[in-house]
Protein backbone atom coordinates (compact mmCIF):
# COMPACT_ATOMS: atom_id res chain seq x y z
CA UNK A 1 0.00 0.00 0.00
CA UNK A 2 3.03 2.45 0.62
CA UNK A 3 4.01 4.64 -2.15
CA UNK A 4 6.72 7.05 -2.36
CA UNK A 5 6.53 10.33 -1.25
CA UNK A 6 8.32 13.55 -2.03
CA UNK A 7 9.62 15.90 0.10
CA UNK A 8 8.10 18.88 -1.62
CA UNK A 9 4.63 17.25 -0.90
CA UNK A 10 4.07 17.03 2.89
CA UNK A 11 0.85 17.75 3.84
CA UNK A 12 1.03 21.31 5.14
CA UNK A 13 -1.45 20.66 7.86
CA UNK A 14 -1.46 16.87 8.65
CA UNK A 15 -3.56 15.43 11.53
CA UNK A 16 -3.26 12.24 13.00
CA UNK A 17 -5.61 9.37 13.23
CA UNK A 18 -7.19 7.96 16.25
CA UNK A 19 -5.91 5.18 17.51
CA UNK A 20 -8.36 2.25 16.97
CA UNK A 21 -10.12 0.88 19.53
CA UNK A 22 -9.62 -2.83 20.93
CA UNK A 23 -11.46 -5.66 19.20
CA UNK A 24 -15.50 -6.12 20.67
CA UNK A 25 -18.41 -7.55 19.49
CA UNK A 26 -19.99 -4.69 19.79
CA UNK A 27 -16.95 -2.95 17.06
CA UNK A 28 -14.52 0.19 17.37
CA UNK A 29 -16.01 4.24 17.81
CA UNK A 30 -15.07 6.08 14.76
CA UNK A 31 -13.87 9.68 14.69
CA UNK A 32 -15.30 11.16 11.07
CA UNK A 33 -12.94 13.25 8.91
CA UNK A 34 -13.11 16.44 7.08
CA UNK A 35 -16.10 17.38 5.89
CA UNK A 36 -16.73 18.44 1.74
CA UNK A 37 -18.69 20.87 -0.19
CA UNK A 38 -21.99 20.17 -2.22
CA UNK A 39 -22.35 18.53 -5.36
CA UNK A 40 -20.12 19.39 -8.00
CA UNK A 41 -17.01 20.07 -6.67
CA UNK A 42 -15.00 19.63 -3.89
CA UNK A 43 -14.11 21.96 -0.45
CA UNK A 44 -11.31 20.28 0.97
CA UNK A 45 -10.29 21.93 4.23
CA UNK A 46 -6.71 22.82 2.84
CA UNK A 47 -5.07 23.08 -0.70
CA UNK A 48 -2.41 20.37 -1.01
CA UNK A 49 -0.69 19.79 -4.14
CA UNK A 50 -0.30 16.52 -6.17
CA UNK A 51 3.23 14.89 -5.88
CA UNK A 52 5.76 14.67 -8.40
CA UNK A 53 4.01 11.67 -10.87
CA UNK A 54 0.71 12.67 -10.05
CA UNK A 55 -1.66 9.84 -10.91
CA UNK A 56 -4.53 7.79 -11.28
CA UNK A 57 -6.53 6.89 -7.86
CA UNK A 58 -3.99 7.88 -5.17
CA UNK A 59 -0.56 9.45 -4.84
CA UNK A 60 -1.48 12.69 -4.20
CA UNK A 61 -1.63 14.21 -0.80
CA UNK A 62 -5.21 13.66 0.19
CA UNK A 63 -7.34 16.50 2.50
CA UNK A 64 -6.56 15.20 5.67
CA UNK A 65 -8.77 13.99 8.16
CA UNK A 66 -9.18 11.48 11.42
CA UNK A 67 -11.06 8.32 11.16
CA UNK A 68 -10.62 5.51 13.13
CA UNK A 69 -11.02 2.49 11.71
CA UNK A 70 -12.57 -0.57 13.17
CA UNK A 71 -9.58 -2.65 14.22
CA UNK A 72 -7.17 -1.00 12.01
CA UNK A 73 -4.19 0.80 11.90
CA UNK A 74 -3.17 3.77 9.68
CA UNK A 75 -6.75 4.68 9.09
CA UNK A 76 -7.25 7.18 6.10
CA UNK A 77 -9.96 9.99 6.00
CA UNK A 78 -12.73 9.78 3.66
CA UNK A 79 -13.63 12.68 1.18
CA UNK A 80 -16.33 12.44 -1.47
CA UNK A 81 -18.34 15.58 -3.66
CA UNK A 82 -21.29 15.03 -1.99
CA UNK A 83 -23.43 16.20 0.81
CA UNK A 84 -21.72 19.01 2.41
CA UNK A 85 -22.54 17.39 6.21
CA UNK A 86 -21.31 14.05 5.66
CA UNK A 87 -17.78 12.81 6.04
CA UNK A 88 -16.51 9.78 5.25
CA UNK A 89 -14.97 6.72 7.20
CA UNK A 90 -13.28 3.42 6.20
CA UNK A 91 -15.09 0.24 7.18
CA UNK A 92 -12.44 -2.73 8.52
CA UNK A 93 -12.19 -5.72 6.27
CA UNK A 94 -10.10 -7.78 5.21
CA UNK A 95 -8.91 -11.00 2.46
CA UNK A 96 -6.23 -12.96 0.74
CA UNK A 97 -4.41 -14.03 -1.95
CA UNK A 98 -2.19 -16.54 -2.86
CA UNK A 99 -1.43 -19.67 -4.52
CA UNK A 100 1.21 -22.78 -3.10
CA UNK A 101 0.25 -24.92 -6.76
CA UNK A 102 1.18 -22.04 -9.20
CA UNK A 103 4.75 -20.99 -10.88
CA UNK A 104 6.04 -19.27 -8.13
CA UNK A 105 8.25 -15.73 -8.94
CA UNK A 106 8.89 -14.53 -5.37
CA UNK A 107 7.65 -14.96 -2.16
CA UNK A 108 5.02 -17.28 -1.47
CA UNK A 109 1.85 -16.89 -3.25
CA UNK A 110 3.50 -15.18 -6.10
CA UNK A 111 2.57 -16.41 -9.52
CA UNK A 112 4.35 -15.75 -12.54
CA UNK A 113 1.09 -15.78 -14.71
CA UNK A 114 -0.71 -13.41 -12.65
CA UNK A 115 -4.58 -13.97 -13.02
CA UNK A 116 -3.74 -16.24 -15.82
CA UNK A 117 -1.95 -18.19 -13.85
CA UNK A 118 -4.53 -18.85 -11.14
CA UNK A 119 -7.88 -20.62 -11.72
CA UNK A 120 -10.57 -17.61 -11.07
CA UNK A 121 -14.28 -17.65 -11.62
CA UNK A 122 -15.42 -15.55 -14.48
CA UNK A 123 -19.26 -17.24 -15.15
CA UNK A 124 -22.41 -16.16 -13.17
CA UNK A 125 -23.76 -18.59 -11.00
CA UNK A 126 -27.39 -17.42 -11.38
CA UNK A 127 -28.71 -17.05 -14.73
CA UNK A 128 -32.44 -16.34 -16.07
CA UNK A 129 -34.89 -15.77 -13.41
CA UNK A 130 -33.64 -17.75 -10.92
CA UNK A 131 -32.16 -14.94 -9.02
CA UNK A 132 -32.83 -13.24 -5.37
CA UNK A 133 -30.50 -11.67 -2.42
CA UNK A 134 -31.42 -15.43 -1.08
CA UNK A 135 -30.16 -17.35 -3.92
CA UNK A 136 -26.87 -14.75 -3.85
CA UNK A 137 -26.39 -15.39 -0.35
CA UNK A 138 -26.46 -19.26 -0.89
CA UNK A 139 -23.52 -18.76 -3.76
CA UNK A 140 -21.50 -15.93 -1.87
CA UNK A 141 -20.80 -16.98 1.27
CA UNK A 142 -19.04 -19.99 0.96
CA UNK A 143 -16.85 -17.78 -0.87
CA UNK A 144 -16.47 -15.12 1.76
CA UNK A 145 -14.20 -14.80 4.41
CA UNK A 146 -13.51 -12.80 7.44
CA UNK A 147 -9.66 -11.40 8.23
CA UNK A 148 -8.02 -11.11 11.67
CA UNK A 149 -5.31 -9.27 12.18
CA UNK A 150 -2.50 -8.30 14.69
CA UNK A 151 -2.61 -4.71 15.20
CA UNK A 152 -0.42 -2.82 17.42
CA UNK A 153 1.07 -6.11 18.45
CA UNK A 154 -2.24 -7.40 19.54
CA UNK A 155 -3.28 -10.41 17.95
CA UNK A 156 -6.30 -10.31 16.33
CA UNK A 157 -6.27 -6.21 17.29
CA UNK A 158 -7.70 -5.94 13.52
CA UNK A 159 -10.72 -7.32 11.71
CA UNK A 160 -12.47 -7.12 8.60
CA UNK A 161 -13.70 -9.21 5.49
CA UNK A 162 -12.26 -10.71 2.17
CA UNK A 163 -13.36 -12.65 -0.82
CA UNK A 164 -11.37 -15.78 -2.14
CA UNK A 165 -9.84 -14.72 -5.76
CA UNK A 166 -9.44 -18.45 -7.05
CA UNK A 167 -8.37 -22.10 -6.16
CA UNK A 168 -5.01 -21.79 -5.25
CA UNK A 169 -5.72 -19.93 -2.03
CA UNK A 170 -5.80 -15.93 -3.04
CA UNK A 171 -7.78 -13.70 -1.07
CA UNK A 172 -8.69 -10.31 -1.55
CA UNK A 173 -8.81 -7.45 0.79
CA UNK A 174 -8.53 -3.62 1.58
CA UNK A 175 -5.23 -3.11 2.04
CA UNK A 176 -5.85 -1.04 5.42
CA UNK A 177 -6.88 -4.56 7.57
CA UNK A 178 -3.44 -5.92 7.13
CA UNK A 179 -1.13 -2.94 6.74
CA UNK A 180 0.49 -2.59 10.38
CA UNK A 181 0.43 -6.66 10.29
CA UNK A 182 2.09 -6.41 7.26
CA UNK A 183 4.52 -3.69 8.05
CA UNK A 184 5.13 -5.49 11.81
CA UNK A 185 5.40 -9.22 10.22
CA UNK A 186 2.59 -9.97 12.75
CA UNK A 187 -0.07 -12.35 12.15
CA UNK A 188 -2.80 -12.36 9.98
CA UNK A 189 -5.27 -15.32 10.12
CA UNK A 190 -8.26 -16.05 7.11
CA UNK A 191 -11.55 -17.32 9.04
CA UNK A 192 -13.90 -18.87 7.15
CA UNK A 193 -17.63 -19.38 6.88
CA UNK A 194 -17.58 -22.57 9.31
CA UNK A 195 -15.24 -20.52 11.68
CA UNK A 196 -11.86 -22.48 10.69
CA UNK A 197 -8.54 -20.37 11.10
CA UNK A 198 -5.79 -20.43 8.61
CA UNK A 199 -2.64 -18.57 8.60
CA UNK A 200 -2.01 -16.08 6.04
CA UNK A 201 0.73 -14.21 4.32
CA UNK A 202 0.64 -11.14 2.17
CA UNK A 203 1.33 -11.70 -1.59
CA UNK A 204 1.30 -7.12 -1.69
CA UNK A 205 -0.30 -4.53 -1.11
CA UNK A 206 -1.33 -1.17 -2.73
CA UNK A 207 -2.05 1.88 -0.53
CA UNK A 208 -3.12 3.84 -3.62
CA UNK A 209 -6.14 1.75 -4.78
CA UNK A 210 -6.49 0.59 -1.11
CA UNK A 211 -6.16 -3.43 -1.83
CA UNK A 212 -4.13 -6.25 -0.88
CA UNK A 213 -4.15 -9.98 -1.80
CA UNK A 214 -3.31 -12.60 0.91
CA UNK A 215 -2.59 -15.98 0.42
CA UNK A 216 -2.54 -19.49 2.30
CA UNK A 217 -2.19 -22.91 1.18
CA UNK A 218 -4.42 -24.13 3.37
CA UNK A 219 -7.60 -22.70 1.84
CA UNK A 220 -7.04 -24.26 -1.58
CA UNK A 221 -10.62 -25.98 -1.11
CA UNK A 222 -12.51 -22.88 -0.66
CA UNK A 223 -14.70 -21.77 -4.02
CA UNK A 224 -13.84 -18.79 -6.07
CA UNK A 225 -16.29 -16.38 -6.04
CA UNK A 226 -17.41 -15.74 -9.55
CA UNK A 227 -16.12 -12.15 -10.64
CA UNK A 228 -18.48 -9.47 -12.65
CA UNK A 229 -17.63 -6.21 -14.31
CA UNK A 230 -19.55 -3.12 -12.61
CA UNK A 231 -18.92 -1.37 -15.78
CA UNK A 232 -22.25 -3.26 -16.96
CA UNK A 233 -23.89 -1.81 -13.69
CA UNK A 234 -26.72 0.82 -13.57
CA UNK A 235 -28.10 2.69 -11.34
CA UNK A 236 -30.99 1.32 -9.10
CA UNK A 237 -29.62 -1.70 -9.88
CA UNK A 238 -29.95 -4.44 -6.80
CA UNK A 239 -26.71 -5.11 -5.00
CA UNK A 240 -25.79 -7.39 -2.18
CA UNK A 241 -22.91 -6.65 0.04
CA UNK A 242 -21.26 -9.05 2.27
CA UNK A 243 -18.82 -9.57 5.23
CA UNK A 244 -18.12 -8.85 8.77
CA UNK A 245 -19.56 -5.87 10.01
CA UNK A 246 -18.82 -5.32 13.96
CA UNK A 247 -17.70 -8.41 13.85
CA UNK A 248 -20.28 -10.34 12.81
CA UNK A 249 -19.14 -12.79 10.41
CA UNK A 250 -21.06 -14.14 6.99
CA UNK A 251 -23.42 -11.04 7.47
CA UNK A 252 -25.41 -10.41 4.58
CA UNK A 253 -27.16 -6.96 3.66
CA UNK A 254 -28.64 -5.60 0.51
CA UNK A 255 -29.33 -2.15 -1.30
CA UNK A 256 -29.17 -0.24 -4.99
CA UNK A 257 -26.58 1.03 -6.61
CA UNK A 258 -26.66 4.38 -5.79
CA UNK A 259 -24.64 6.57 -8.00
CA UNK A 260 -21.48 5.21 -10.15
CA UNK A 261 -17.95 6.92 -11.25
CA UNK A 262 -17.98 8.68 -7.49
CA UNK A 263 -14.43 10.42 -6.70
CA UNK A 264 -13.62 9.14 -3.03
CA UNK A 265 -10.16 9.59 -1.68
CA UNK A 266 -9.10 8.11 1.39
CA UNK A 267 -5.78 9.23 3.36
CA UNK A 268 -4.49 10.98 6.64
CA UNK A 269 -1.21 11.58 4.91
CA UNK A 270 0.53 11.33 1.22
CA UNK A 271 1.46 7.73 2.07
CA UNK A 272 -1.71 6.58 3.11
CA UNK A 273 -4.17 8.10 0.70
CA UNK A 274 -5.67 6.09 -2.21
CA UNK A 275 -8.12 7.39 -4.81
CA UNK A 276 -11.35 5.55 -5.71
CA UNK A 277 -13.62 6.34 -8.73
CA UNK A 278 -16.51 4.66 -6.29
CA UNK A 279 -19.74 2.31 -7.15
CA UNK A 280 -21.78 4.16 -3.92
CA UNK A 281 -24.51 2.02 -2.58
CA UNK A 282 -27.36 1.97 -0.13
CA UNK A 283 -26.69 -1.68 0.98
CA UNK A 284 -25.55 -1.17 4.68
CA UNK A 285 -21.93 -1.10 5.34
CA UNK A 286 -20.45 -1.10 9.14
CA UNK A 287 -16.58 -1.37 10.23
CA UNK A 288 -15.36 -4.74 9.28
CA UNK A 289 -17.30 -4.75 5.73
CA UNK A 290 -14.30 -3.55 4.19
CA UNK A 291 -12.54 -6.14 1.81
CA UNK A 292 -15.68 -8.15 1.33
CA UNK A 293 -17.46 -8.24 -1.69
CA UNK A 294 -20.31 -6.50 -3.43
CA UNK A 295 -22.40 -8.71 -5.42
CA UNK A 296 -25.15 -8.28 -8.51
CA UNK A 297 -27.44 -10.00 -8.54
CA UNK A 298 -26.27 -13.09 -11.00
CA UNK A 299 -23.70 -13.84 -8.28
CA UNK A 300 -20.83 -11.86 -9.23
CA UNK A 301 -18.43 -9.87 -7.65
CA UNK A 302 -18.31 -6.18 -8.68
CA UNK A 303 -16.49 -4.35 -6.32
CA UNK A 304 -14.84 -4.40 -3.01
CA UNK A 305 -16.51 -2.44 -0.14
CA UNK A 306 -14.21 -0.11 1.53
CA UNK A 307 -15.80 3.09 2.92
CA UNK A 308 -18.99 4.58 4.45
CA UNK A 309 -20.22 8.22 5.53
CA UNK A 310 -21.58 9.35 8.27
CA UNK A 311 -23.63 12.46 9.45
CA UNK A 312 -20.75 13.02 12.36
CA UNK A 313 -18.64 16.51 12.03
CA UNK A 314 -15.44 17.74 13.26
CA UNK A 315 -13.50 15.31 15.18
CA UNK A 316 -16.71 13.84 17.08
CA UNK A 317 -20.23 12.11 16.39
CA UNK A 318 -21.32 9.22 15.14
CA UNK A 319 -20.18 6.52 13.21
CA UNK A 320 -21.78 3.94 11.46
CA UNK A 321 -24.19 2.58 8.36
CA UNK A 322 -26.44 5.81 7.07
CA UNK A 323 -27.06 4.46 3.72
CA UNK A 324 -23.74 5.72 1.84
CA UNK A 325 -21.05 3.46 1.08
CA UNK A 326 -18.73 2.83 -1.44
CA UNK A 327 -16.94 0.07 -3.47
CA UNK A 328 -13.35 -0.42 -5.17
CA UNK A 329 -14.62 -1.35 -8.86
CA UNK A 330 -13.58 -4.85 -9.78
CA UNK A 331 -11.76 -4.14 -13.19
CA UNK A 332 -9.17 -2.05 -10.58
CA UNK A 333 -9.20 -5.43 -8.79
CA UNK A 334 -8.71 -7.44 -11.21
CA UNK A 335 -5.57 -5.23 -12.46
CA UNK A 336 -4.27 -4.63 -8.73
CA UNK A 337 -4.51 -8.45 -8.21
CA UNK A 338 -2.79 -9.34 -11.36
CA UNK A 339 0.21 -6.93 -11.07
CA UNK A 340 0.33 -8.03 -7.41
CA UNK A 341 0.48 -11.68 -8.27
CA UNK A 342 3.38 -10.85 -10.77
CA UNK A 343 5.44 -9.13 -9.10
CA UNK A 344 4.72 -8.39 -5.33
CA UNK A 345 3.20 -4.73 -6.02
CA UNK A 346 1.42 -2.28 -7.76
CA UNK A 347 1.68 0.14 -10.10
CA UNK A 348 -0.60 3.54 -10.43
CA UNK A 349 -0.02 5.90 -13.75
CA UNK A 350 1.34 9.41 -12.93
CA UNK A 351 1.65 12.27 -14.87
CA UNK A 352 4.98 14.97 -13.19
CA UNK A 353 2.56 17.60 -12.51
CA UNK A 354 1.15 19.29 -8.44
CA UNK A 355 -2.33 20.03 -8.58
CA UNK A 356 -4.34 21.49 -6.24
CA UNK A 357 -7.01 19.66 -3.77
CA UNK A 358 -8.55 22.34 -1.86
CA UNK A 359 -10.58 25.22 -2.17
CA UNK A 360 -14.07 25.95 -3.34
CA UNK A 361 -13.57 26.02 -7.45
CA UNK A 362 -15.68 23.60 -9.20
CA UNK A 363 -14.58 24.37 -12.98
CA UNK A 364 -11.38 22.66 -13.12
CA UNK A 365 -8.32 21.37 -11.95
CA UNK A 366 -5.44 24.04 -11.73
CA UNK A 367 -1.86 22.82 -12.47
CA UNK A 368 0.76 24.85 -9.72
CA UNK A 369 3.87 23.47 -10.87
CA UNK A 370 5.32 20.93 -13.63
CA UNK A 371 7.89 18.50 -12.65
CA UNK A 372 11.06 18.22 -14.71
CA UNK A 373 11.66 15.49 -17.12
CA UNK A 374 7.96 14.26 -16.92
CA UNK A 375 5.02 13.32 -19.29
CA UNK A 376 3.31 16.78 -17.92
CA UNK A 377 6.08 18.78 -19.39
CA UNK A 378 6.58 17.00 -22.40
CA UNK A 379 3.30 17.43 -23.41
CA UNK A 380 3.43 20.71 -23.11
CA UNK A 381 1.24 21.63 -20.09
CA UNK A 382 2.22 24.45 -18.28
CA UNK A 383 1.84 25.83 -14.87
CA UNK A 384 -1.60 27.54 -14.32
CA UNK A 385 -3.45 25.29 -17.35
CA UNK A 386 -7.16 24.48 -16.13
CA UNK A 387 -7.69 21.19 -16.44
CA UNK A 388 -11.09 21.05 -17.30
CA UNK A 389 -12.12 17.29 -19.32
CA UNK A 390 -9.96 14.34 -19.51
CA UNK A 391 -11.21 11.92 -22.73
CA UNK A 392 -14.38 14.26 -23.19
CA UNK A 393 -15.22 13.82 -19.28
CA UNK A 394 -15.80 16.91 -17.49
CA UNK A 395 -13.33 17.61 -14.30
CA UNK A 396 -14.70 19.97 -11.76
CA UNK A 397 -11.41 20.37 -9.62
CA UNK A 398 -8.23 18.37 -8.36
CA UNK A 399 -9.25 15.53 -6.64
CA UNK A 400 -11.45 14.65 -9.79
CA UNK A 401 -8.27 15.28 -12.14
CA UNK A 402 -6.54 12.59 -9.76
CA UNK A 403 -9.06 10.15 -10.13
CA UNK A 404 -9.42 10.56 -13.80
CA UNK A 405 -5.89 9.77 -14.31
CA UNK A 406 -5.86 6.64 -12.00
CA UNK A 407 -8.77 5.40 -14.03
CA UNK A 408 -6.38 4.70 -16.52
CA UNK A 409 -2.94 2.07 -16.71
CA UNK A 410 0.76 3.55 -17.59
CA UNK A 411 1.27 4.04 -20.87
CA UNK A 412 -2.05 5.01 -22.18
CA UNK A 413 -2.19 8.24 -23.84
CA UNK A 414 -5.10 10.66 -22.73
CA UNK A 415 -6.47 13.89 -23.11
CA UNK A 416 -6.80 16.45 -21.52
CA UNK A 417 -9.09 19.98 -21.99
CA UNK A 418 -7.30 22.37 -20.90
CA UNK A 419 -8.29 26.24 -20.63
CA UNK A 420 -5.19 28.73 -21.12
CA UNK A 421 -5.24 32.29 -21.33
CA UNK A 422 -8.71 32.31 -22.15
CA UNK A 423 -8.27 29.81 -25.00
CA UNK A 424 -8.94 26.26 -24.74
CA UNK A 425 -6.57 23.25 -26.40
CA UNK A 426 -6.24 19.54 -26.82
CA UNK A 427 -3.06 18.60 -25.33
CA UNK A 428 -2.50 14.62 -24.77
CA UNK A 429 -0.16 12.85 -22.46
CA UNK A 430 1.23 9.42 -21.90
CA UNK A 431 0.94 8.05 -18.85
CA UNK A 432 4.26 6.71 -16.79
CA UNK A 433 3.78 5.08 -13.66
CA UNK A 434 4.92 4.74 -9.69
CA UNK A 435 4.55 2.04 -6.96
CA UNK A 436 2.01 2.36 -4.62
Amino acid sequence: MTHPQDDDTEPTQPIRPAQPSPQSDAGASWLPPVHQSPPGGWAAADTRPLPPYAGTYGGAPAPSGAVQRTQRSSVPGWLWPGVAALALLLGVVGGAVGSALVESTGGPGSVSGGLDGVETNNTPPLTGSNRSVVRVADQLLPSTVQIVAEYEGQAGGATGSGFVLDKQGHVVTNNHVVADAASDKGEIEIVDQDGEHYAATVVGRSAVYDLAVLYSEDIVGLPPAALGASKRLSVGEPVVAFGSPLGLSSTVTSGIVSALNRPVTTGDSANDSSYINAVQTDAAINPGNSGGPLVNLRGQVVGVNSAIATTGGGLGGEAGNIGVGFAIPIEQVRITADQILRTGEARYPVIGAKVQTGGNDTDGARIDEIMPDTPAESSGLSEGDVVVAVNGQRVTDGIALIVAIRTYQPGETIEFTVRRDGETRTVSVTLDSEVG
